[in-house]
């Protein structure tokens, strides 16, 4: 029925989006590196203690545990309490499990092992019991408010120790990070409690899928408290994001608020932390052996020799975490490392007077440049320039400002003559204008279809190519490296470092030359308006090869931060182009006494020109100070589109290509629906004998009124997302039996036309009759079910929206019978005796309604109000949705 009422441009132009759709998808969920993480094994059987809380605290969290992680004989020792190692409390996320604490407390273990315990970490692991909290934020609150009584029952443990602990490290996965953070917010909680706080994977900025308002609002209070409080707030924090293999939660949204008196927090991808340099999905950033050992190597530096815990130091604390997760000069970590170090002894003096030179040694140091002082012949004493090298996969690279080292005579690399294993040390002198290549990017437009180039044809060790008008994240390119060796023997490593000088995202690229390497190269986090920073494709190169640089436009990447940053807004405009055919359904039925195919009104009425117009204008006007008291004194909530504006993420015409991405999943969905509910009309008649379509139409049937209190009795006493889905199906029910009636009808006709023409006849001679003698005709069913169509697809996206709490729910239906809070509550109230009204509901009863033409002219306005206020907040959508289904109720009555 669908197909037949669009034209085949249309269909072509819905195909097209599909695959449009699909490539932005494929490049979100499968356009990214190999799983490059080790897996970290226990080599001992886990096991997981059991902490014994307060009983009047297990009575009110009775869905709660706390517990500590050991392996083997230190898993036996301490399940004697009390305690003497330092405690770190792990917190997972949405629907993650205590025991995710295995892989880091695991290596902890290894560790203190290898130092025989001088000091060792006790992991403790809180189980939430796997609660879907970044779908439904109602237990956000319960979860910290257990997390303040667990950091208190574990610091009980260790009373009465000489090295007692104060405070405790806290390891946050996902929206543990987030609960973490809103520790801070409780009127009670003592800040001294945390010395530490890392998270992993969270996504602090803003909720990932804001499908409640509860979510929200928390978010809200967590980050304006944070915000407004931060000179107060001196907790470290370190926020590690996974890349873009993570594509539950992008990594934008875990950079932490850069502010200029709050210094403490750092924020980075795991692509960008050292020795670890690779993407991690959601899950694995929590088990990646490279992450875990640098965060626990991390954690050993942090500890006070004094105290035996970690230090309460805030300086040190940001050194260690710069040490090992931002820039790792090839050392360990120190405090208050020795600058001057003395170059006396039996070591060999060789000067070398070339711009280039090559040496090969047999052992590595972590000391190996040095700055002489004044020196004329031989060097006594020199600066330890290796603080400032950069630790890279297979090479340590330094790259030093000679005029900033005005003091110094001689360069000095030390190479010790025991033998170990081979290095190279490579060194010249250059000028910098001559390594920095600019090259600037294609534009956004070019569809990949143009490129441009560079060519380095000087035989050099590292060249810096400026990627000229790369900043939005909203562009997308492949640079492809091409390098051509001469002579070649060995295999030769090259490097190509992706530096983004704004934020901690870089990525690296090992290629064996000479190859053609492929980058991608796209942002996490957008360049700010006051940054004017460039950003960087460091090359380690070999002096034997020459290489050749292309850019170029890739519009499947461009498509996949479409879907990345904006496809959670998606449900949005799906809705808004079915309330706009749903308007022009109506209208036609006011106009011409016929609703035509949802197909068809779709096509003629889901237009961008109706909605973003009118978005963009409100926008607009906002920057005006009078508008804007104006929208304040009407306590209207901020436009969606300002927030994302706030958060630099509006593309182009971004808008418009996700009204048509919905337009088309409405088309789409559509059609599913329709196809469903004849092959369930199908199914109905397979086992049912015929039924007949109504001689009599009654809008409010006796049972209606017993129905609906009865649903609304379950909404009030356990879930009102339980009662909207019973209510669906009741209401899917009434259409799949009208049209089960309706293929009965034809079916007869078809064997008997003459009885049929007199049935019809019978029938139009009824619709003269009052609203309550009506009788059902064959056109007006068919009407009918056109609209319900429409209907079916409103409801169909309010149910799926309700979905999480429903999951929710049912997940803790052994601890909670009634869920509280309830975020569908108050819809259910509305909505249930309007799908039941509506289920009964004929379009011959809607004809002569006084209110139909009001009821017509409000899907509109609404479709608008849907972009403007849901898009960012899809909680808000079925407020917009109801509304209508309302009037058109109503439209029964009047």
């Amino acid at each position: 029925m669908l197909l037949h009422s669009v034209n085949l441009w249309n269909l072509a132009f819905y195909a097209l989006m599909v695959f449009m759709a699909t490539l932005g998808l494929w490049d979100v969920f499968f356009g990214f590196e190999e799983n490059k993480c080790s897996m970290s094994y226990m080599f001992e059987y886990p096991e997981y203690q059991k902490i014994e809380l307060p009983k009047k605290l297990a009575k009110r969290y009775p869905a709660y545990e706390l517990y500590l992680y050991g392996e083997g004989s230190y898993a036996e020792e301490h399940k004697v309490l009390p305690l003497t190692g330092i405690p770190v409390l792990f917190l997972p996320g949405n629907a993650g499990s205590y025991k995710q604490v295995r892989s880091i407390g695991s290596i902890a273990l290894r560790k203190a092992e290898d130092i025989d315990f001088k000091y060792h970490f006790d992991f403790f692991s809180v189980n939430f019991n796997e609660e879907l909290v970044a779908l439904y934020g109602g237990s956000l609150q319960k979860q910290t408010k257990f997390v303040h009584e667990c950091i208190k029952t574990i610091l009980k443990l260790y009373k009465g120790q000489e090295f007692a602990p104060k405070s405790v490290a806290i390891i946050g996965h996902s929206m543990g990070g987030l609960v973490a953070r809103a520790l801070l917010t409780l009127k009670n909680f003592k800040q001294d409690l945390i010395n530490l706080l890392v998270t992993q994977a969270t996504p602090h900025v803003a909720p990932v899928m804001p499908l409640d308002r509860f979510i929200t609002d928390f978010y809200m209070t967590v980050n304006n408290y944070w915000i407004l409080n931060a000179r107060q707030i001196n907790l470290t924090t370190l926020s590690v994001a996974g890349g873009f293999r993570d594509y539950q939660v992008r990594s934008g949204l875990t950079f932490l608020p850069k502010l200029s008196h709050h210094t403490s927090a750092l924020s980075v991808v795991s692509s960008a932390v050292p020795k670890t340099w690779v993407s991690t999905d959601h899950l694995s950033i929590v088990w990646c052996k490279q992450l875990q050992l640098t965060t626990i190597r991390a954690f050993f530096d942090l500890i006070d020799a004094d105290t035996k815990q970690i230090t309460q130091n805030p300086k040190k604390k940001l050194s260690v975490l710069n040490h090992h997760f931002i820039r790792h000069p090839a050392k360990h970590f120190e405090e208050n490392p020795s600058i001057i170090s003395n170059l006396t002894g039996t070591s060999m003096w060789v000067p070398v007077k070339v711009s280039k030179w090559t040496y090969v040694a047999y052992n590595d140091t972590n000391s190996w440049i040095f700055g002489c002082i004044n020196s004329t012949s031989m060097c006594r004493q020199g600066v330890d320039l290796s603080w400032k090298a950069e630790l890279l996969p297979t090479i340590k690279s330094l790259t030093l400002r000679l005029q900033d080292y005005p003091s110094l005579s001689h360069l000095v690399v030390y190479v010790p003559s025991i033998h170990g294993s081979k290095f190279v040390v490579d060194c010249e002198f250059f000028k910098k204008e001559t390594r920095s290549i600019q090259l600037p990017v294609t534009h956004l437009f070019s569809f990949g279809l143009s490129s441009r180039k560079v060519i380095l044809n000087a035989s050099g060790l590292f060249y810096n190519i400026e990627l000229l008008n790369f900043g939005q994240i909203y562009q997308a390119f492949k640079i492809n490296v091409v390098s051509k060796c001469s002579g070649v023997k060995e295999e030769i490593t090259s490097i190509y470092k992706l530096h983004i000088p704004w934020s901690y995202e870089d990525s690296l690229t090992i290629a064996q030359v000479p190859s053609s390497t492929e980058i991608s190269v796209k942002l996490h986090v957008a360049q700010p308006d006051n940054d004017s920073h460039v950003a960087l494709l460091k090359m380690y190169t070999s002096s034997e090869c020459q290489y050749e640089v292309t850019v170029k436009t890739s519009f499947s990447q461009i498509l996949g931060q479409v879907v990345r940053f904006h496809g959670g807004a998606l449900p949005a405009y799906v809705i808004s182009s079915v309330l706009l055919a749903y308007g022009g359904q109506l209208y036609s039925l006011f106009s011409t006494g016929h609703c035509l195919e949802y197909a068809t009104m779709l096509d003629k009425e889901a237009k961008p020109y109706k909605v973003d117009p009118f978005v963009i204008m409100v926008k607009f006007l906002l920057g005006y100070k009078w508008f804007k008291e104006l929208w304040d004194m009407l306590l209207l909530p901020e436009l969606d589109a300002i927030v994302l504006t706030s958060q630099s993420m509006c593309f182009p015409l971004v808008s418009l290509i996700l009204f048509l991405f919905g337009t088309c999943t409405a088309y789409w969905g559509g059609l599913l629906s329709s196809t469903s509910v004849r092959l369930l009309s199908s199914l109905w008649l397979a086992l049912k004998r015929p039924s007949e379509l109504p001689k009599d139409i009654k809008i409010i049937s006796p049972d209606l009124p017993i129905l609906t209190i009865v649903l609304i009795l379950i909404s009030w006493t356990t879930c009102g997302a339980f009662a909207i889905l019973l209510t669906y199906l009741y209401y899917v029910f009434k259409i799949v039996h009208l049209q089960a009636s309706l293929t009965t009808f034809k079916n007869s006709q078809t064997v008997n036309p003459k009885h049929s023409r007199r049935s019809e006849k019978k029938s139009n001679h009824h619709k003269d009759s009052a609203v309550h003698h009506l009788r059902l005709s064959a056109s007006d069913a068919e009407d009918s079910l056109r609209m319900h169509s429409t209907l079916i697809n409103l409801l169909t996206w309010i149910v799926l929206l309700s979905m999480p709490s429903l999951i929710y729910w049912l997940k803790n239906l052994r601890y909670y019978f009634k869920l509280n809070p309830d975020p569908c509550k108050p819809l259910a109230f509305i909505l249930i005796p309007t799908m039941a009204i509506l289920g009964n509901t004929y379009t011959t009863s809607m004809k002569s309604s006084k209110l139909l033409k009001t009821t017509s002219q409000f899907p509109l306005p609404l479709a608008v109000g849907v972009i403007a206020f849901g898009s960012s907040h899809l909680y808000r959508v079925p407020c917009f949705v109801f509304i209508p289904l309302l009037l058109h109720a109503l439209c029964n009555f009047m």
